[in-house]
């Protein structure tokens, strides 16, 4: 099995003198085989009471991808020579995630390879883990038996850079500070790794924080204090291209300066 997961968070004190593709959630247009599947996953996931998992047409791509691979190559493995990572093979058909893990088996029929998954700890985990929420399954059928692959993941909404100031901006303003309405000065902080931009005579940020995530549900700890301290009645929001580090995976990158 391979589990791939990602998060990243920076924070800097300044001291101042002032997507997607629609998802299925049934077995619709799926192979049999693969809806047989996915089924008996989503079974399993009830029983230990996770949730059910929805039908993602881009992990699916990947995972056929990856299932001919294993056909190709007759042995079974997470990954070939010259083969993309997991990560990489779901990100670039599409897939938008922060957390992705992969299931592959051989078997004569559906229900033996689930019961091959489900005894095996490692594959079990993957497949009974409560933080993925989508899946792509691909079956094929050579030589004999079924050659299948299960792409699961915690699935990222894709957002624009403006749709991700103004939800950033919605959260501290729930807090009762005004948004500063032109977001230049916080889009070129997002762009450093340091510091803050210098102004003509210009008000400083008495706070710069700069983090990169997939999770857009709250801020950052080290935000939501300061934005408690009172100290603060004015911010500015911007958002940038994620660093290097994110790879394939979904994330965004923010910067708030604190006047």
């Amino acid at each position: 099995m391979a589990k791939f997961l990602l998060s990243i968070l920076t924070v800097l004190f300044v001291l101042s003198p002032a997507s997607a593709q629609p998802q299925a959630d049934g077995s619709t247009g799926i192979q049999p085989a693969a809806a047989q599947l996915l089924a008996l996953v989503n079974q399993a996931r009830a029983a230990v009471g996770a949730g059910p998992l929805k039908w993602d047409d881009a992990l699916a791509v990947a995972a056929r991808k990856h299932c001919q691979r294993m056909v190709d190559e007759g042995p079974i493995a997470h990954q070939y020579t010259g083969e993309l990572s997991l990560s990489e093979r779901a990100g670039v058909v599409g897939a938008h995630f922060d957390l992705i893990e992969e299931n592959i088996a051989i078997g004569t029929t559906p229900e033996q390879i689930q019961d091959a998954w489900m005894h095996s700890p490692g594959h079990r985990q993957n497949m009974l883990n409560p933080a993925v929420d989508r899946v792509g399954i691909a079956v094929i059928a050579s030589r004999g038996i079924l050659y299948a692959t299960a792409d699961y993941a915690h699935g990222v909404q894709k957002l624009s850079p403006e749709q991700v100031e103004q939800h950033i901006a919605g959260l501290i303003s729930s807090d009762g500070l005004k948004i500063l309405p032109n977001p230049v000065l916080a889009r070129e902080a997002c762009t450093m790794e340091s510091g803050y931009p210098r102004t003509n005579g210009g008000v400083v940020p008495g706070f710069v924080m700069r983090w990169q995530d997939s999770d857009l549900s709250h801020l950052p700890k080290e935000l939501a204090n300061q934005l408690a301290s009172g100290r603060f009645h004015y911010a500015a929001v911007g958002s940038c291209d994620p660093d290097n580090m994110a790879g394939t995976f979904t994330a965004y990158r923010l910067a708030v300066l604190l006047y």
